[in-house]
């Protein structure tokens, strides 16, 4: 996939990066047409990774903008290739007559480009996927082959470090949801269904969500930024070089490290934010530890609780895989590595949640909800 060409504020002036070609074109000039420039202008080409026709032909549409608006430009660190291009293009150009290049794309052309970009990545991302199962597949037939330490390391960083901050939101969310929903059945004097609207409401949604989309923030995150900073630094290739699959390495053990984790997280934040609601509701109900644990397994099917936790593998999967695959996707420098690991955490949070919603149309339909 191509890295999107654009251009950047820089201390000495503007850089240039990303894949100056057909594939890699976008509206990459509207930073610099938003505060054009007067003076001299400098122009940093080091970060052109590569460049075909098109992009030469934006470039120099882009500087004869600048000086048509009375700017001087000025290349630096351009490499000799990349600079006879655009001499060749210039002089192309010249010989013909015109200087008029290409349009810059209209808000149809651009939604279009989208769209193609996205379908794209999403077919890549169902491959990796596939890849990653033909991986676990061949795992199994060869166990000898896993990593155990990086798998025990990432259930400890997964898992046992992840325990305050779960603790903390859970404990909280118990307690927020009791008191929300206390005043309003401390009205028509129903405080004993608090043990319902707090059990049922942790236990089979928002546990098993809310410790999903932390992990998505605080161990997603975390897996992009690791395999994107091992992109820059080549150090992938290295692996691949001396006969190591990237997959084996960095990619199943944290699948499988997550996929052990999650559930026994949620198990936690369900603990956690069951004792918040009994807290508030000896608080604010006056409804006893004593009564509420009288009546918790009541309203608590086993089947209701381990629907809630049967839901953590697959978000494990999905935070596992997305963050794995972004992490690949890194390009260039420092800056794509951010931008990656924010599409990681928006992308895991945007699918646990759908699949939480999907679980609950299929659940409820069948019944299991009820």
């Amino acid at each position: 996939m191509a890295d999107p060409a654009r251009i950047q504020p820089d201390p000495e002036g503007w850089r240039c990066e990303g894949d100056w070609t057909l594939a890699g074109i976008e509206d990459f000039a509207a930073p610099l047409r938003s505060s054009l420039p007067s003076g001299p202008l400098t122009l940093d080409g080091s970060g052109i990774q590569a460049i075909d026709t098109t992009g030469a032909l934006q470039l120099l549409r882009v500087i004869a903008d600048l000086e048509q608006a009375g700017c001087s430009v000025r290349w630096v660190h351009l490499r000799e290739e990349h600079r006879a291009l655009l001499e060749l293009i210039k002089e192309r150009l010249a010989t013909a007559g015109t200087t008029t290049v290409l349009q810059p794309p209209n808000h149809l052309e651009r939604l279009g480009r989208q769209v193609v970009f996205q379908t794209q990545r999403t077919v890549e991302f169902l491959a990796f996927i596939g890849e990653a199962a033909t991986a676990l597949a061949q795992l199994t037939l060869h166990p000898r082959r896993f990593r155990w330490r990086a798998l025990f390391s990432d259930i400890e960083t997964a898992g046992v470090n992840a325990l305050p901050i779960v603790a903390l939101l859970a404990f909280m969310m118990g307690v927020v949801i009791a008191y929300q929903g206390g005043q309003q059945l401390n009205t028509y004097g129903a405080n004993i269904f608090i043990v319902e609207l707090v059990s049922l409401t942790m236990l089979r949604e928002l546990a098993p969500l809310i410790t999903a989309i932390i992990v998505a923030g605080r161990t997603g995150s975390a897996y992009t930024a690791q395999i994107g900073t091992m992109q820059i630094t080549e150090e992938v290739d290295a692996l691949r070089t001396i006969g190591i699959r990237p997959m084996d390495l960095l990619v199943l053990p944290k699948l499988l490290a997550l996929i052990i984790a999650l559930p026994l997280l949620t198990v936690f934040a369900d603990a956690l934010s069951v004792f918040g609601g009994m807290v508030m509701a000896q608080a604010l109900l006056e409804v006893s530890f004593s009564d509420f644990l009288d009546r918790f397994p009541q309203v608590v099917t086993p089947t209701s609780f381990l629907l809630g936790v049967g839901k953590a593998p697959v978000f494990a999967a999905i935070i596992a895989l997305v963050g794995c695959y972004q992490g690949f996707q890194v390009r260039g420098g420092a800056d794509s590595v951010g931008r990656q690991t924010t599409v990681s955490v928006v992308q895991s949070i945007f699918l646990v949640i759908a699949a939480d919603a999907l679980f609950s149309v299929v659940l409820g339909g069948v019944g299991l909800w009820r």
